[in-house]
């Protein structure tokens, strides 16, 4: 169909190294990039390495500068740098072997070190075997891709791979990365502390101490306005940004995205289902209200459509948590959208926002969800929610491990306080658990209290500094720490 010059074009294209080219790449790097680049180094590793994020969170951006780090270096070769974009319509014609031979070919001889740069890699049939081929028989490869979560959730798929590929998530910007992208990080603010220090004082007092993070809530407002995309975290116009988000983010993961990898054909079906979870994000989900509200759809079709957004990284799903730390089977989610920011686009939420206290209430659930997701990631937790049907009492957030259970009840108001019969109260003391959080408004609700009659220390801690804290220990987590297999 093609001649074998196109091909090269292509990739070329993708290279421009190869011809000496200087490449222009952002100045400002995720998180991940620095896991990618220590593992990518780590010559003891046998595995590939494989990003996994929603659409437009910099994953390409993170390969790029991968591919300009490792030209720095004064023994690489140019040629020895590949990168592919594998949705590229002509090359999603070829295998994977395919390209690679072209390459040895014409480019850059085989059996030297080579860095494989693979953008959506969920594009090229098999890329899973191809992938798994490449590092059982070709240490030669120093492999780093990237795919949608839909691309490596697939119970198959993880299981085809183990022992292949290292996954690293790339959520959105968390709130430190957001202030650190837009220049706004005041100085004042220490370094190296997490949250859980704050459960003994501050050398200064509480007081003095949130002081220091006041210059950080307008960025947190606009935080919660924008979201954690780099594209739209340094726009001045929201309207804009939101209108990015639509069509970048929403619009092509369900038109394209969703029906390339699952062969979804009722899309209107899917937008509402997402419109419905934008609209009831953190509320507990029912699949037949749901159905009955949409009218077009069936619970079976909602849970499936529910399980594909999951899978592409647009929603959590958090299930019940029962008093004794077990699951409760057959019980209702709660679902959240991955990002706030969504919901305001889709939406068209502004500015006005902002003075709504019971939509900002779940807005910036949300976005502690997020942060407790990306923060505990390593430790493989099991994140859910506690919900009383009798009494209506509930804990937003519960993060269990084998080693821990943190309860998270997030009050985005002024004098919220700890009630003796809260749900937080209930079930802390049902539980015996020793520490948990009160995510709260103002800087002036920031201190420890005890529930009455237990041992159990509640935090009570602003969410502009509990997000910026937790964002902050991920980067020392990244440094410390190798991603989880």
């Amino acid at each position: 169909m093609f001649e074998q010059q196109e091909i090269l074009a292509v990739l070329q294209g993708f290279n421009p190294w190869w011809a000496g080219k200087e490449t222009s790449v952002p100045a400002f790097r995720r998180l991940a990039f620095y896991a990618c680049l220590r593992l990518l180094n780590d010559t003891q590793l046998k595995r590939a390495v494989l990003l996994s994020g929603p659409r437009r969170v910099g994953k390409t951006t993170i390969l790029v500068q991968l591919a300009a780090e490792k030209l720095r270096e004064t023994a690489t070769a140019q040629a020895s740098v590949l990168y592919i974009s594998l949705d590229h319509p002509l090359l999603k014609l070829l295998t994977l072997p395919k390209i690679l031979q072209l390459y040895h070919e014409t480019i850059y001889p085989s059996g030297k070190l080579v860095t494989l740069l693979l953008d959506e890699v969920q594009y090229s049939s098999d890329w899973d075997l191809q992938l798994k081929q490449l590092v059982d028989h070709h240490p030669e490869y120093r492999i780093v891709a990237t795919g949608s979560a839909s691309a490596v959730q697939h119970r198959a798929l993880i299981d085809s791979g183990v022992g292949r590929w290292l996954t690293v998530p790339v959520p959105t910007l968390n709130f430190f990365e957001f202030v650190q992208m837009r220049g706004e990080t005041p100085a004042a603010v220490p370094d190296g502390v997490k949250p859980s220090d704050l459960f003994n004082p501050p050398a200064e007092g509480w007081s003095t101490f949130s002081t220091r993070f006041r210059p950080l809530m307008p960025s947190f407002q606009r935080y919660q306005l924008v979201g954690g995309f780099p594209e739209t975290a340094l726009q001045s116009d929201v309207r804009l940004s939101q209108r990015l988000l639509r069509e970048d983010v929403v619009e092509r993961v369900l038109k394209r995205d969703m029906t390339a990898l699952f062969g979804i054909r009722k899309v209107a079906e899917l937008e509402k289902l997402f419109i419905y979870i934008c609209l009831h994000s953190g509320d507990v989900f029912s699949a037949k209200t749901c159905a009955d509200a949409l009218g077009s759809s069936s619970p079976v079709t909602v849970r499936e459509h529910l399980t594909y957004l999951e899978q592409a990284n647009l929603i959590y799903r958090l299930n019940p948590e029962g008093l004794g730390g077990k699951s409760i089977l057959r019980a209702r989610p709660k679902v959240y959208l991955v990002d706030a920011a969504l919901g305001n686009a889709v939406l068209l939420r502004g500015e006005e926002i902002l003075h709504d206290p019971t939509r900002m209430g779940g807005i910036v659930e949300t976005t502690v969800l997020r942060h407790l997701y990306a923060y505990y990631y390593r430790d493989t937790p099991r994140i859910g929610y506690w919900r009383d049907a009798a009494t209506g009492r509930e804990v937003d957030i519960i993060v269990n491990s084998p080693s821990y259970s943190i309860p998270v009840e997030v009050k985005y108001r002024h004098n919220a306080a700890l009630e003796r019969k809260s749900g937080l109260a209930v079930y802390c003391k049902a539980q015996s658990i020793p520490r948990a959080y009160l995510v709260t408004q103002s800087e002036e609700d920031f201190g420890v209290q005890l529930i009455p009659d237990t041992q159990t220390q509640v935090l009570k801690i602003p969410a502009h500094i509990f997000c910026y804290l937790l964002g902050q220990a991920e980067r020392m987590l990244w440094e410390d720490t190798p991603p989880a297999p």
